[in-house]
């Protein structure tokens, strides 16, 4: 949330660039964030987005080997029809594709499309049976009746299947109680935001038992965005410059009253450090300094229980070159990559 010239753009040859990169670099997937309006403040945050289901199938006819997800808000389409576009997809991809569920947390949002923002436990209530039917129509032969506590659907019918079986990879953040335990019954995935590694490994051992109690194996993901410089001081110094000279705080502080209504009264001391991490990378964990210590704090990771992290970059298409060349090879001698 910088007012930085490198960041991205949301522009069609950006992201065929990112996703060639990134898959030239063996990371498994491509994870998009999906929103319909923007923060407001001075960069007007996320405010230019691109539909993430179109977005994937065009990623999916560019790309050979690398996954490709798409984050997908439950309010906002019927599984009927989702279900068929996550085929679809899948068959572009030839088998590629993954489906990152949000239960609809942005009231601000979620009002565009007429629907009222439910309460948090009922939302994850409706994404479970939202992806119930999907399920259904993934692997149901011929037609079949549905009846569930939010969606009834007469006649359900949807060919082709999808390519993987018995569908593509399900993914989700859920931190919650009830988020976690929507991610236990049905991701393969979930994402721990958490403010410290030693945090994300409770949350990680948490889901996994979850998990295990519906007879499931769910992979546990961190967060974290990298600065790697050749000095801790260099790295230092430019996230302070496109934190705290260059950061949309007006922004943030919208995003964070979405979350927390009046964020800076409710967090009190802890404002600024959150809106700060926000700024940085999105409430991730830093991985901030040499390529020693981005490496140091990845093992950190890894040691903590954790199977895998999302990264983000200020400069997607700088970092990930440098991710390539620089940091892979320590990945690998360090045992993190094979």
């Amino acid at each position: 949330m910088t007012d930085r010239h490198d960041t991205l753009k949301a522009e069609w040859e950006e992201s065929v660039r990112v996703a060639l990169l990134a898959e030239e670099a063996g990371i498994e997937a491509i994870i998009p964030v999906a929103r319909w309006k923007g923060m407001g403040g001075a960069v007007n945050f996320n405010h230019r987005n691109f539909e993430t289901f179109t977005w994937a199938a065009g990623l999916a006819a560019k790309t050979e080997e690398i996954g490709v997800f798409a984050t997908f808000h439950v309010p906002t389409v019927h599984p009927v029809r989702a279900a068929k576009e996550v085929a679809t997809i899948d068959h572009i991809s030839g088998g590629r594709f993954g489906l990152n569920i949000v239960a609809g947390w942005n009231e601000r949002e979620i009002a565009m499309f007429g629907v009222p923002q439910k309460e948090h436990d009922i939302r994850y209530d409706v994404a479970d049976d939202w992806i119930s039917l999907c399920k259904e129509l993934w692997t149901v032969e011929g037609e079949f009746d549905y009846d569930g506590p939010h969606f009834q659907s007469p006649g359900c019918y949807s060919e082709p299947k999808p390519l993987q079986r018995p569908w593509p990879a399900l993914m989700s953040a859920g931190n919650s109680p009830r988020g976690q335990a929507f991610a236990a019954a049905h991701a393969d995935f979930n994402f721990v935001v958490a403010k410290d590694i030693g945090t994300a490994a409770e949350v990680a051992t948490n889901g996994r038992k979850l998990a295990n109690e519906h007879g499931r194996d769910m992979q546990i993901f961190g967060q974290a965005y990298i600065v790697c410089r050749e000095t801790e001081k260099e790295a230092q110094d430019f996230v302070r410059e496109y934190v705290y000279d260059r950061g949309d705080w007006a922004g943030v502080r919208n995003l964070l009253d979405v979350l927390v209504p009046n964020s800076q009264s409710a967090l009190g001391d802890g404002w600024e450090a959150m809106a700060a991490n926000l700024i940085a990378g999105y409430g991730a964990i830093p991985l901030v300094g040499t390529p020693e210590q981005v490496i140091n704090g990845m093992l950190a990771f890894a040691d903590a229980g954790l199977d895998g992290i999302t990264l983000s970059w200020v400069n997607y298409e700088e970092g990930l070159i440098q991710f390539q060349e620089t940091l892979l090879p320590m990945m690998q001698q360090a045992g993190l990559r094979e």
